[in-house]
């Protein structure tokens, strides 16, 4: 069978990473494991996976340090990561996506909820085409190296904050709805919570400055002409 793509799965607890593996070989995917951040990091840089499967709850380093990391890391800058959790409270989906989290899937694990959501998360990644990169205002938007470059400015920003600094900045001026946003970026199939592009949002200004963006209150974004 044709390899699907690479996950690393990223759990303390041996059965879950067997049922989960187990699960994901059978759909196709290489997969590989680890039981914990610290482990975890060097293997991701070994294998390049598409997709990292990272529990929250772990000892050593857990998954927000460890996703803080990965995010950090321009190799990979191409490389999805989703929270497993069996915590349900709000402020911890929004403590991982604010350190770049793709999505999050609770436990108990459904194995067709499972694949259904990796699978759409892996499908945007065949599609995405590498476009030249966006000259607007005083920034170049190099979609290629994730990168932002301001004169001899050099910015590096998270795989989700690019995509929504990207899209707003393909028709500037234009209003984007937050709607819109959601699909785009992040998909139809992937649930994330209503502040998710909020902070997404304040981050890209902490890091390139509050004059690009201008929120239009009730409606949505646009990059400012």
């Amino acid at each position: 069978m044709e390899k699907a793509g690479k996950i690393l799965v990223v759990d303390d607890e041996s059965d879950i990473i067997e049922f989960i593996s187990y699960n994901l070989k059978k759909e196709g995917y290489e997969v590989f494991t680890a039981s914990n951040g610290k482990e975890a990091i060097p293997i991701a840089k070994k294998v390049r996976p598409d997709l990292i499967l990272l529990d929250v709850m772990m000892p050593i380093m857990d998954g927000i340090e460890t996703c803080k990391l990965i995010k950090a890391d321009p190799d990979f800058a191409k490389t999805f990561v989703v929270f497993l959790t069996a915590r349900a409270e709000e402020y911890s989906e929004i403590e991982g996506f604010n350190v770049g989290a793709d999505d999050y899937i609770a436990k108990p694990i459904k194995p067709k909820v499972l694949l259904t959501r990796l699978n759409a998360i892996l499908r945007r990644k065949e599609k995405e085409m590498i476009a030249p990169a966006i000259a607007v205002k005083d920034l170049i938007i190099d979609r290629e190296s994730f990168m932002i470059i301001r004169g001899d400015q050099k910015i590096q920003l998270a795989k989700k904050e690019f995509e929504l600094l990207f899209l707003l900045a393909t028709k500037p001026g234009k209003v984007f709805t937050r709607e819109y946003i959601l699909e785009k970026v992040w998909g139809e199939e992937v649930m994330v919570v209503d502040r998710t592009i909020d902070v997404h949002i304040r981050k890209i200004r902490e890091k390139i400055g509050d004059d690009y963006i201008g929120t239009v209150k009730g409606v949505g974004y646009r990059f400012e002409v």
